[in-house]
């Protein structure tokens, strides 16, 4: 499927076939997708928790109010953000790069990050945002369909995955076979509303 189709194509579906499985190399390939998706400096600071136990799952779905997509997709996923991978080994992130661009990049990184919770937060939740679209459109483009998910308790399903003290949840995301189609759109705002010429009146 052409990445545009994709796009197009894409729903929040949330009937799967509970007896469908991904294959090793169909989860090699979407989360090889996943971590080639941008984030600031370079610092890579999504983590991608695969649940595939199925106790574990049908805790989750506790946690989140008895939603069937958690325990029936093939893949569900929980993704958080390292709140201090900015400052873990930063210049593994920059190996690759001439000296110059690391005696410049890893001092600015220190300097962007330290003491500031906040950045550091919108960062993250940023990074997944983004990881999260890659997956989702990587599953479309397989020909599965997605989930991705807020409702659910933060704190319950941090507890159940050991989430560190230094990450945070960003969302959760189911991906599967699905064994209804998406209902018809809801409402579209028009672009006219959503799409600002050059700054707000």
């Amino acid at each position: 499927m052409q990445t545009l189709d994709a796009i197009k194509a894409r729903r929040a579906v949330k009937h799967f076939d509970a007896n469908y499985r991904f294959t090793d190399e169909q989860i090699n390939e979407l989360f090889s997708l996943a971590i080639l998706s941008p984030t600031a400096f370079n610092i890579q600071n999504w983590r991608f928790v695969n649940v595939s136990e199925p106790k574990l799952r049908r805790q989750i779905r506790t946690a989140a109010w008895g939603q069937a997509q958690v325990t029936d997709a093939s893949l569900f996923i929980v993704i958080c953000a390292d709140l201090k991978s900015w400052e873990k080994q930063p210049e593994r992130y920059w190996v690759n790069a001439d000296q110059p661009v690391q005696d410049f990049m890893l001092p600015a990184i220190d300097q962007y990050y330290r003491g500031k919770d906040q950045v550091q937060r919108d960062e993250g939740m940023r990074s997944c945002g983004i990881a999260a679209q890659t997956l989702m459109l990587a599953a479309k483009a397989m020909g599965y369909d997605s989930c991705p998910m807020d409702g659910f308790d933060f704190d319950q399903v941090g507890q159940l995955i050991n989430l560190p003290d230094d990450h945070v949840i960003a969302l959760c995301l189911a991906i599967g076979k699905p064994t209804q189609a998406a209902n018809p759109r809801a409402g579209q705002l028009a672009k006219e509303e959503v799409l600002i010429n050059n700054h707000f009146v």
